[in-house]
Formats: structure tokens, sequence, C-alpha cells
């Protein structure tokens, strides 16, 4: 395990009171690893776990070559361009047996949507694209190539290839793919334990009366929310005010307890220094000014077998941090593989104002323009208290380290929340 000053000696350029964003996920990436603990599940328990092994398939999916559309199936080879096919059919092969008998040279089969193709028959032809007369069926020149509507045998996944690989998050898709194998449980890992609170005397738990200078805490729900959104167990410590005494034991706790500690408040400059003093002493931690805005301080280390990770106080920079550091180091922990999802490119649909050497995270509402192209425009006011912006925005308008100012109809790259938040 890499201590902060060797994983900080093997990054060009590392300057921790000025941190680009690229540098800040390059840093995190050698810090955290994944848990290694896993456990078996149920196809019904098992929605967003990450997958510990390999999945083999045990059979081939589908199982044979099967129609794809209701109609008649046929020996492609028969088909003319000359003029049109005549076909005598002999029978009606239904879903889920096999159909006994033979189909010669100028015959068919009446055929159900994944019925099993009988031997010689490679091709079928959709109900809606024959005349009919009685036993025979004449199909139009032009319309078919040999091998037409049919699913061939392992077209999906093939017995004994892995048809999902370690390191996947479980989605939908893949639950059904494994129930489609006949399997009923898988291995993933763990589920990941975090820790979190809040600090500073200023802040009041939901219940308490109001009071001059205090606020309430709302980093406890939105941190809750995104961690949960994860599949994340939560251990919720509350909020811990500026007494060193409150603050180690709970400190202490969370690292006994959990594979990450989040906390909010009490790391910038000028702030009471307990919470800073207390990550000092319990840990390996470094404090940085990254250049992005919002969310320009930032702790990160470990304290026993924990990563800290200790954010901003102000409600946006909170979800911001989370969202492009946190989280992604997050989902390493899990042992999920997965590329983070792509940024997508939209027309502003006004100017900002920027200047080269941070990156900035804007609240945007992204919509599509009469084209069908993406548009996008700034919620408005985009001060790091401004929270209810994180309600009306549906991305974060990410203008990247180097970018300079944005003028009307320039593409820019949006972090989409859909999912995530």
């Amino acid at each position: 395990m890499k201590s902060i000053e060797q994983i900080a000696a093997e990054l060009q350029g590392y300057d921790p009171q000025a941190l680009s964003a690229a540098a800040v996920n390059d840093f995190l990436a050698q810090l955290v690893g994944p848990v290694r603990e896993t456990e078996e599940l149920a196809l019904f328990d098992a929605l967003d776990r990450v997958l510990a092994q390999d999945v083999i398939s045990p059979v081939s999916v589908p199982p044979h070559d099967n129609s794809a559309m209701d109609g008649w199936a046929f020996n492609g080879s028969q088909l003319r361009t000359d003029g049109p096919l005549t076909l005598k059919s002999v029978g009606t092969a239904l879903a889920g047996k096999a159909w006994q008998g033979a189909v010669g040279a100028g015959e068919c089969l009446r055929i159900m949507t994944g019925a099993i193709m009988p031997a010689g028959l490679d091709t079928v032809v959709p109900q809606e694209f024959v005349k009919t007369d009685a036993e025979l069926i004449t199909i139009p020149p032009g319309l078919l190539r040999a091998g037409d509507n049919r699913r061939l045998k392992g077209e999906d996944v093939m017995q004994g290839q892995a048809a999902l690989r370690q390191g996947t998050r479980l989605s939908p898709a893949a639950l059904g793919l494994a129930a489609s194998l006949g399997i009923p449980t898988v291995k993933v890992w763990r589920r990941l334990k975090v820790a979190y609170f809040s600090t500073g005397d200023e802040i009041l738990s939901l219940g308490e009366a109001p009071r001059e200078g205090a606020v309430y805490d709302s980093n406890r729900y939105t941190v809750f929310g995104l961690l949960r959104r994860m599949g994340i167990e939560v251990l919720d410590y509350g909020v811990v005010g500026d007494q060193p005494e409150r603050l180690e034991a709970t400190f202490r706790q969370a690292a006994a307890e959990a594979d990450a500690i989040i906390t909010s408040g009490g790391v910038s400059v000028g702030e009471a220094d307990h919470t800073k003093t207390m990550m000092r002493k319990l840990g390996d931690v470094a404090f940085w000014r990254i250049a992005m805005r919002p969310g320009r301080p930032m702790a990160v280390g470990r304290i026993g077998r924990s990563v800290l990770f200790g954010l901003p106080g102000n409600p946006v920079a909170v979800m911001v941090t989370f969202l492009a550091f946190v989280r992604p180091a997050l989902l390493q922990m899990m042992g999920c593989t997965a590329a983070p999802p792509p940024l997508l490119r939209a027309r502003s649909l006004e100017a900002m104002r920027k200047k080269p050497g941070r990156t900035e995270y804007q609240r945007g509402i992204v919509t599509p323009a009469s084209d069908g192209t993406l548009q996008v425009r700034t919620t408005g006011n985009q001060g790091s208290g401004v929270l209810s912006s994180m309600v009306q925005g549906n991305g974060l308008i990410v203008l990247h380290h180097g970018q300079g100012s944005v003028a009307v109809g320039d593409e820019v790259d949006v972090m989409m929340f859909d999912g995530v938040i």
C-alpha cells in the first residue's frame, strides 16, 4: 500500500496547492483498491452489484437455429430474382418443440417465432410478405436473401464463453442475460461500506430549533442519496461539532467500521482547524486546493484501513466533488471495471466567461433542439450554495482546464445526472 507521499512523488507536476481535476483522478486511482471479500447472491438480490468472477455460459443461447418471425421456413437456395417463388406448405412448426418431418424441394413449413428451424431450412419469409392459396404460398422476387429471418444457434452467447465479465456492474439487462443461461446465482464483491458525517458547530440536524448563524444539514442527505444510488451501505454518523474528543472518537469508529469515510466541511483555509488537525493526527492525509469551481478545497488519504474523502462544506461543491472525484474512486473500490460514461456534446445557448487554468462545472439544462441536436443553458446563479440549481439542472456543463470562454453556439461537454443523482 503506497503512502500519500509515494503516490505524489510518482505524479508528474503534482502540486497540492494547484491540482488539476485530471491529476486528482490520477491520484485517487493510485490511492484506492477494490474490496476482496465475495458473496453468492440470487439474481433478484444482485441488481447493481459487481461481479467477482466471469459468468461462463453452460448453454448456447439460443440453443438451436430458430425463426425470428411468424411466417414460412424454406431452403433459401430456391429464391429467384426473375420472378415469384411458389412453395407448398407441408405443416406447422410451433415454438417449444421440434417439428417431426421432412421438407423437400418446392416445399415450405409454416413456422412461429422462436420455433426450431428443421434441418435443411435456412430462410423465413414473414407472413405479411406472401400471397396464400390453400396450401400454396407465393413469395415476390427481390424481398429476401438466403438466411434471412433466422436466428443462429449461440448468436447471443455460445456455450463455454464468458457471458459476463468480472468487474461488470449488474444492470437489469445483465440479470436477464444470466437468467437466460439458467444461472440462478452469481458471485459478487461484497457491498462497500462508507461512513459519512458533517462537521461544524454551525450545522443543525433536522428537528433542532433554528438559531442565528446556523444552517440545516443538507449535505448529509445529498451524500446519503448519492451513495445509496451506487448500492453502497451507508453508515450515517450525523453531525459532529467542533469538539476534538468527539471528532476523534467518530473518526476512529468510522475507520474501524467502514471502507471509506466521507466528511463535509472543515477543510477550507481559514476554517476552525479541529477537523484538519484530527485528520492529520489519525491518518496519512493530503490537503488540496484543486483548480476547479465549485469545490476547491478537498482532503484525501487514509485513516487506518479506510480511505478518507474530506469534501468542502458548500452544498453544490459537495455534490460536484463527489461526482467528479469520489464516485469514480468508490466504483474502483467496488471492483467495477466499466469505463466512465461519455460526456455528451451540446450547443451552448448562452455565453460563459472562463479563464484557462481551472475546470469549471456549471449546472445546466440540456434539451433537444428543433433539428434533433442537443442544446444546453445554465440554471442561472452558479453560487456553490444554490442547491436548488442541482434540482433544476439535468447535468453539469464541464468547462475543461485549458478551455477559455464559451460563445453562444459553441459546443460544450455535459456530464448528465440521469441515474446518478
